[in-house]
């Protein structure tokens, strides 16, 4: 077999290790559906900046998914910025990164991702990292914040999910425009693989987590599911 032509750096969870964030499940969504030969090289919180400031020097912050293609030695960090180079290098299948629909589902994306903020970013410390990235988590997400996520998750768990239900609501709607099971009909695009990214993060979180998700959707999470049955030929290589 030859060798893998793109590193893809990605964040463990507690074993077995597997993808879970949304912005790393986008680029990898992206590279099994351009059918490209990557490995995974999982990388703790605390060792994301040195591994990327030597290559990327000079950025405020460092942070995943970031990818290294072997064939020049380039590093690019940013899932958008991954997305962009991977189109222009290998155009086929399309992604269709122009299309108004992405804009379309971040103006509703942005609002489910701040009222549920409290909620995953408590979760993801204490139900999937590694036992060497939860303390790095904790301290600098109580930083950021200014409590402990603890706390923060305990002052909003009561109303998280009711704030965050129209803006579910919308995106399902979004998804109705069509006969579905993709935004785009039946045309796979990008915007399938970022909202599929986020449904997939919640999965992981826990079945509490989905279910709440499910009930906020506005059609039982008929549209997500269907969703994700679609795009699983390229969700389904989650650990190496």
């Amino acid at each position: 077999m030859a060798p893998a032509s793109i590193v893809l750096y990605d964040i463990p969870t507690k074993d077995p290790q597997r993808c879970w964030s949304f912005n790393l499940w986008k680029t990898r969504l992206l590279l099994n559906f351009k059918g490209l030969d990557y490995k995974t090289q999982w990388v703790e919180y605390s060792d994301i900046r040195p591994l990327l400031e030597k290559h990327l020097p000079g950025e405020e912050e460092y942070t995943l998914p970031s990818v290294h293609l072997l064939q020049d030695d380039t590093y690019i960090m940013d899932s958008l910025k991954i997305a962009r180079h991977i189109e222009s290098i290998h155009p086929e299948p399309p992604l269709y990164l122009d299309s108004p629909l992405i804009g379309q589902l971040w103006q509703h994306l942005r609002g489910v991702l701040i009222a549920i903020q409290p909620i995953h970013i408590h979760l993801i410390a204490t139900r999937l990292l590694s036992e060497k990235s939860t303390p790095y988590f904790f301290e600098t997400r109580k930083k950021d914040i200014g409590k402990s996520t603890a706390e923060w998750y305990h002052q909003h768990e009561g109303t998280a999910w009711e704030k965050s239900t129209p803006h579910f609501s919308a995106i399902t709607a979004l998804l109705k425009e069509t006969d579905g099971p993709f935004f785009m009909g039946g045309v796979v695009s990008y915007v399938d693989f970022i909202w599929a990214a986020v449904l997939l993060f919640f999965q992981t979180l826990g079945d509490d987590v989905f279910t709440n998700v499910l009930k906020a959707s506005g059609d039982d999470g008929e549209s997500f599911t269907v969703l994700l049955e679609a795009v699983q030929p390229w969700s389904a290589r989650n650990d190496f």
